[in-house]
């Protein structure tokens, strides 16, 4: 499980509402089309910079606000392979397990925007291949990368049936 991508820089308190403006509620039926306008309200530009695969690494409280999981969900399916951050929002890092998106917790003080990244998701390491450093994320518990191995939660119960194994 190791994911390599260009990464995309935010500060502290980004809310669910940066991650899918309020404005395109009506579209959270229709998930693709709101994938579109992932952080359009943090950055106006950024599906225009952006490609699949991509990370985003943000300071503390990522995706902070009304407990949407139609957010995580649209990161997801725009092609974000992880969010890295120094901390989540409960609900929205619960919510990105459920759909199966990535969530790392680290330190990312030392990553800049346009970085180039490899994250090993079972080792839990960082590394910046473009400035050659490695950091150290919170592990996750085997049962969660269980769950992003399937692709969410909904994968995981189709595959194992419960929570046991």
């Amino acid at each position: 499980m190791i994911l390599r991508g260009r990464v995309w820089k935010f500060g502290d308190n980004v809310s669910t509402d940066h991650i899918t403006p309020g404005r395109y509620f009506h579209l959270r039926s229709n998930i693709e089309e709101l994938a579109k306008h992932i952080m359009e309200d943090a950055d106006p530009n950024f599906m225009n910079k952006f490609r699949p695969g991509d990370l985003i690494a943000a300071g503390r409280n990522f995706g902070c606000g009304s407990s949407r999981e139609h957010a995580p969900l649209a990161l997801k399916v725009a092609g974000v392979s992880a969010v890295l951050a120094k901390s989540f929002a409960r609900i929205f890092f619960r919510n990105a397990i459920n759909v199966g998106l990535p969530v790392l917790i680290v330190d990312t003080d030392g990553i800049n925007e346009g970085d180039y990244l490899e994250v090993d998701l079972l080792r839990g390491i960082v590394r910046d291949v473009t400035k050659n450093l490695e950091l150290r994320a919170k592990p996750l518990p085997d049962f969660t990368l269980k769950i992003l191995e399937c692709g969410g939660l909904v994968e995981y119960i189709k595959k194992y049936g419960d929570f046991i194994h």
